[in-house]
């Protein structure tokens, strides 16, 4: 594989994040405003968050797979790790405390990576 190759797909895979990214962007403000609006309990917002991770991973993995083409589940496996390590840094940044971080790591991890995964799957 030439170098040029691995830099496209490395700004490819940069710029699948970056969508998924702006994609929970505005689905957290449409939830802020959903909590704002009809005041949703805890639970159900929980839940919502949730939906939102694993469904922006599964499009960064969809939109890794559907260009990369080899490998669709590995490509979308790494974007859905890779949103997970950018949602943990900034959580570290936000909090300056790993225990926040630390009581749902591994399911978070489960979800982001298995998102992306099924993404890539399916592309």
């Amino acid at each position: 594989m030439e170098k040029s190759e691995r830099l496209e797909r490395g700004l490819f895979l940069l710029k699948c994040l970056t969508l998924a990214y702006i994609l929970t962007a505005v689905l957290l403000a449409l939830l802020a405003l959903l909590v704002y609006r009809f005041n949703l309990s805890e639970k159900l917002v929980s839940l919502i968050i949730i939906a939102i991770y694993v469904g922006t991973t599964f499009f960064g993995g969809w939109m890794a797979g559907k260009r990369l083409q080899k490998r669709k589940f590995l490509w979308g496996l790494l974007v859905g790790s890779l949103y997970f390590l950018v949602l943990v840094v900034l959580s570290l940044i936000v909090n300056r405390s790993f225990q926040d971080v630390a009581v749902n790591f591994f399911t978070i991890l489960a979800l982001c990576a298995g998102g992306g995964m099924l993404g890539g799957m399916f592309s």
